[in-house]
Formats: C-alpha cells, structure tokens, sequence
C-alpha cells in the first residue's frame, strides 16, 4: 500500500479530539467539522467507503445505507472494530438507553456485514415497517494502514418508492441528507456515478443549491470503467473531473469501484485493478495522478478534513461558549433542586430578594444589573420601568394641554369651522358668550347686576375638562399594563417557568390588583374635586391670569376705541402717529371717548367676568391635576408598592401547602433540570477539550494550509 501521507502525531491527536466531542454528544447541540459521504442511490458510495477502510459493507441490489453512519478511521498496530449506536432525539428514553447499550456479536473486521445487520435488528429496521432509521451507527476502525480520517455516510437519495422502500422513506432520507449538508462545518464529498447520466443524479444539484459557491464540496466520480473507451458519455465525465462542467473548490476525485464479477475481491485486489485500469485509458493522461485511485483520496481526505477543522475551530469554540452560557442561565433560573419543602421555601425567599432588588431597580431608574439588557430592545425597554413612566406621564402631560379641554374658545370669528371628530371642538367666543348668558339666566340668584352667581364658574369649568376622566384612567391603564409586564419578565428572570407561574397567579396577580383598586380610588380621588363640587384655589396664579385676562380685554378696548376716534389711524406705523400729533386733536372729544363706560350691557360684562374667571382657574387646575396623578396616584400609590409585592417577608407567611404548590418541582422542571444537566456536562467536557485543541498553534494550520484549497479567493483545479 503506498505511504499515507500527513499522519503525525499532531494531526492525529487533532482528528482524535473532534472524534471525542462527536462522542460525546455535542453535535447535538453545535455543528462538528466532518466529511459527509452522499450521493444518490446506487451512486457506489458503500464501495467509496469500502475502498477508503477496507470495511466490507453490506448491500442489497435494492437497498442500500439505511441510516448514517459514523466512519472513524486510525492508525494503530493491530486491527479492531468497535461499534457502537449513537440514539436520535426522537427516541423515548428506554429505547434510547437500549441501543446506547448495543453489543456487536462480533469485533473481527471480517464480520462486519454481520454486525452492521445486528446494529439493524437493534435499531427496529424491517422491510415491511420501517426501511430507514435515525439513529447513527459509530464504527471506529483501527490498523496500520489506516488514514486519520473521519466520515459520516449518509443514506442514498432516492425519489420513487416501491414495495422495499416507500415515498414517506424517500422524504426521510432527503431531509435527512439535507439537514448533514446544510452544516457549514460539513464538507460534502458529493458521490455521482458515471453508469448514469450527470443530470439524472440529484446530489450536484442539491450541492450547488446548499454550497453555491462550492467551497466545502468535493465531488467523486465512481464506475468509470462503465463508460465506453472513446465515448462523448467518457468525455463529458473526463470534462466533469477537470472541474470544468460543476465546478467545486475543493475539485473531484476519479475511483474505480469493485464491478459484480469481482465483489468478492480482497482490497488489494481492487486497489491493484485500480491502477491497472487508470493506466490504461484516458484518465491518467487527462487528469492529474492526484485526482486519481483511492491511494491519493485518502490522504487528500485527512488534508481536507484537518483544515476544515483548523479554519472551524475560532467560530466552533464561540458556539460552544455561548450555548455553555445559555444552559447555566437556564439551570440558573430552574435553581437549586427542592424536593423538600425546607428547599422550597428556601427558593422562594432567595426568589423574592431578587424580585424585590429588581423591581426597586426598575422603579428606581437604576439598570446597572445585567437583567436589563440593552435599552434598544422592547424587551430591555419593559424592563425598565421608570423610564416608561417617565415617558408615558410626559406624554400625558401634553395631551392633557391639548386635548384636555372640551372647547377651545377662538377669539376670532371663523366661517365653516368644521367639527372634530374628536379633541377640543372650536368655538367662536362670542358664541361662547351667549351660552354663558343663557346659563347665567337660568341660574340667577341674588347678585346685583353685573355680577354672577359663582356656581357658573363651576359649571363652566366642569364642561371645560370633561375630557379629563377620559386621559388619567387611559394614562392609568398603560401604566398598569406596563408594570404588569415588568413584573412578569422579573419573575421569568427569577424562577422557571412553571414556579414563575405559580408566583405570579398566587402571589404578584393578587397583590398587584389591590394595589391598582387603590390606585384608581386615589385616580378618582384626584378628579373628584374637578368633577363636582365647587371651584376653590388659594394659589395666586388664578388672580394672575384672571388679572391679565381682564388686561388684554381693556387694551383690546381700548386699541378699538382709538380706532374708532381716528379711522385713518394705523396703530403699527409710528410715522403717521408723529404726524398726528403734529396736527390739531380735539383732546376733550378724545378724553370723552375713552372714558365712556367700557361695557353698558351689565349682563355681558357678567358674562366676561365669568368666563375669564373659569379660563383662569382651568390654568390653575391643569397644573394641579397633572402633578397630583403623577405624585399621588402614579408614584405613591403604584410605583412605591410594587417591590412589597413579594417580599420575603411574604414567603414566611405561606402555609406549607402554599409552598409545595408554587415551588415544588413539576414533572416538566424535573425533566429540563435533568435535560439541561447532561448538556452541561457535554459542554464543559467540550471546553476541557477545545482548552487542548487551542493548544494547536498556527504552524499546525500552515502545515496543512497547502493541501486545504478551502480558501476564498484560492482555485485550485488540480486536486
């Protein structure tokens, strides 16, 4: 057998240790660098692997590979198989602990057609049910001429069921061999036989669509000696091979498989047939000697493999720490076991000092703790609550400026004013005055003429912030629903799910509806005065307004009576006013005119009073409203009393029973404790063991960098 290159002790170690994460079990949880052996059915892939280990396959004229299968190839002084059978997922615990139990009947490499068929029998494989399995059959195979090299065959694609195998099967096994390809560590070693024409095999089609780019894929070209010397059939696969039909980065490899006359050849045998037959027709002198006979594809294989594995390693090392981080967060939040009740009680308490800091945390503004994530999420923007209070009673206090008054009294008479449909509805104030009027009629009492019945400031001013009931209880709902939902992302931070439920139906869900029954009392509260009643202030901004209100209504009279006296006056130029002046002015007419009384009609001066009185104090109690909901009701009332909605103190109080309900593991935590637990270990034995491969430093990778063309930008058409 011809020197197998690339076999330091390095390189091996290298092989071994990704061979004992895939061991292990971390595939099922990152993706491992591997070659996968795929093809379509009947393409010669058994004979592939045959040639490469010198296994002896089992195959049927109409059946081939019927699940994958893990090839682990060493070097070692004395030959030996050792088979095992890795589970699928799918597998209920008690089948999954029997085939993890699987004894071949034999470890000779002799009967290993026999032991493939026992793995069979384990795995519940029949022609009449079921063709094709999940599971994955592990051999590793030792000898002295053995490559390092590692391979996962996978089952042949087919399109067509028939009495052995069925469409149901069909779609097993191409989703099967998708899910294998689609791996971006995987590289595909993409079988097509040259018995069949190019374009009625599948797998080049599925290898352009999944790596379009060809970078992982390697194509082998089986059954050559089928094809006509002289042939266009021989040269459309001699064109194939050069890479000029499909084109792959990593190029194509010729073999020539056992035929059916000589199936029961030694490997020698067909490894001599092999080279007789490549010396004797045109493959030799159209390709490259590297490109050709199974003597060259194994070392070429290792070369490939160990490259992958170098380039992989930085991302595959990142996977694993972050799904290591993910499984601690989780089993994290599960806590410490409690199977009694001391250690149930326990859990509560520590979870509702968490929830007592995060809540105090989120009320506060102070989102130091890692809980919070990032603002620039809607999940890391909930959990912090005083900022969405913050922007909610802003927000708040802009409505209630503009919309919180019924009408908006316009001192300017405005033709076809359209009706909102909703908000403050325009009025023109002399419109408004004769509403006022017509009220101060029916509400007279004994006040001299000129004055009002105080009542109408109230009535007015009840009809003027109507809208305000409206704007606090929706401004309280999304407060409400806000901290709700703060409060349930913390106790899904500080619990498992299942106990997480039972906190929030009987502990924070409770609480938190008396808190907001107290709320919205203390809502109503601050509205009743607004509402019913009778307008009262002590704050001197109303005399303040009223005051300046009855200034612009003088200055605006008073600007018109001059208007009056002097037509051709315009106010705004100063020059036609030097020029007046410069002229002769009745000043005893002049005098007259402004002090003639400014309002005769005592009833409208009433109405005037009243209304610049309701405009004055609505000013004085927008404030007010607004600071009172958010410092009565919002701060003192909702926000304080959140974090003593499960405090520890609570969890003393609890009857035994109580405790058991909420913290007592349920069957689903038991079983994702147990889940998680077992990946942890997959995964800290999978760091242990990256920690080693790290040690691997970059004169590891220049060795193999020259027999790896898995570099973008690098063609290589030679291999």
């Amino acid at each position: 057998m011809a020197q197998i290159g690339l076999q330091t002790a390095e390189h091996e170690e290298i092989l071994n240790l990704i061979d004992t994460l895939r061991f292990q079990g971390i595939s099922r949880y990152v993706d491992l660098p591997q070659v996968i052996v795929c093809g379509d059915q009947s393409s010669g892939k058994s004979s592939v692997l045959e040639a490469i280990s010198g296994l002896r396959f089992p195959t049927k004229d109409n059946l081939c590979t019927r699940f994958a299968t893990e090839l682990i190839l060493r070097r070692g002084p004395v030959p030996k198989v050792v088979v095992t059978i890795i589970p699928s997922a799918d597998r209920t615990e008690q089948d999954a602990e029997r085939l993890s139990n699987f004894s071949p009947p034999s470890t000779s490499i002799a009967d290993f057609a026999e032991i493939v068929k026992s793995a069979e029998k384990d795995m519940g494989l029949d022609n009449d049910y079921t063709v094709f399995a999940k599971d994955i059959l592990r051999v590793e195979l030792c000898g002295p001429h053995q490559p390092n090299l590692t391979l996962v065959d996978l089952p042949g694609i087919f399109w067509a069921g028939n009495r052995a195998q069925s469409d149901n099967d069909a779609e097993l096994v191409q989703s099967l061999v998708k899910s294998y390809m689609q791996s971006k560590r995987s590289i595909i070693l993409a079988v097509v036989s040259a018995k069949n024409d190019l374009a009625n095999q599948i797998i080049t089609k599925l290898a352009r669509e999944i790596d379009p780019k060809g970078q992982r894929t390697l194509g082998i070209i089986t059954k050559p000696d089928l094809l006509f010397a002289g042939s266009d059939s021989e040269a459309a696969f001699v064109e194939l091979a050069k890479n000029e039909d499909v084109y792959f980065k990593l190029g194509w490899h010729v073999l020539k498989n056992r035929d059916y006359d000589t199936k029961d050849t030694t490997s020698a045998e067909r490894d001599a047939a092999e080279k007789e037959f490549f010396q004797t027709r045109v493959w030799s002198s159209a390709l490259p000697s590297s490109q050709l006979g199974i003597d060259n594809l194994r070392p070429r294989l290792s070369r490939v493999l160990l490259g992958q594995i170098l380039a992989e390693l930085p991302s595959l090392v990142r996977d694993v720490e972050r799904e290591l981080d993910v499984c601690q967060s989780r089993l994290g939040a599960l806590g410490a076991p409690r199977g009694s009740l001391l250690e149930q009680r326990t859990y509560l308490f520590h979870a509702s000092q968490q929830f007592v800091d995060l809540t105090k945390s989120s009320v506060r503004g102070t989102y130091e703790d890692p809980f919070f994530g990032s603002a620039d999420t809607d999940k890391g923007y909930n959990k912090r609550l005083r900022a969405i209070v913050q922007h909610t009673l802003t927000a708040f206090a802009a409505r209630m400026r503009v919309e919180g008054h019924a009408q908006e009294i316009d001192d300017k008479e405005k033709d076809g004013q359209p009706e909102r449909k909703s908000g403050p509805q325009f009025v023109s104030r002399q419109v408004y005055l004769d509403t006022v009027e017509a009220r101060m009629r029916r509400n007279r009492g004994r006040e001299l003429p000129g004055l009002f019945n105080p009542s109408i400031v109230d009535e007015l001013f009840f009809d003027q912030c109507r809208p305000w009931k409206h704007l606090l209880h929706e401004t309280e709902e999304r407060l409400v629903s806000a901290a709700r939902t703060t409060l349930e992302l913390v106790v899904e931070h500080i619990s498992d799910s299942v106990t997480g439920d039972g906190i929030m139906r009987f502990l924070i869900r409770p609480n938190l509806e008396i808190i907001v029954t107290k709320l919205h009392q203390k809502v109503e509260e601050v509205l009743k005065p607004h509402m019913k009643g009778h307008a009262i202030t002590y704050n001197h901004y109303f005399t303040e307004n009223l005051q300046k209100k009855r200034r612009d209504a003088e200055r605006e009279e008073m600007a018109e009576k001059i208007r009056q006296f002097f037509p051709a006056l315009d106010p705004t130029s100063e020059l036609r006013n030097r020029r007046l002046y410069q002229g002769s002015i009745d000043t005893g007419a002049l005098l007259a005119a402004l002090l003639q009384d400014t309002e005769l009609d005592m009833t409208k001066f009433a109405c005037i009073e009243a209304t610049n009185a309701m405009e004055a104090y609505y000013k004085v109690a927008l404030k007010s409203v607004i600071d009172s909901f958010g410092v009565y009701a919002v701060e003192q009332c909702l926000l304080n009393e959140l974090p003593e909605i499960f405090k520890p103190e609570i969890v003393f109080t609890l009857d035994d029973a109580m405790v058991t309900r909420i913290a007592g593991e349920s069957l689903e935590s038991l079983a994702e404790r147990e889940k998680l637990n077992k990946k942890l270990k997959v995964l800290q034995d999978t760091m242990t063991t990256l920690r080693r491969l790290r040690t691997f430093g970059p004169s590891t990778h220049d060795s193999v960098s020259d027999a790896n063309p898995h570099h973008e930008g690098e063609e290589d058409r030679s291999l």
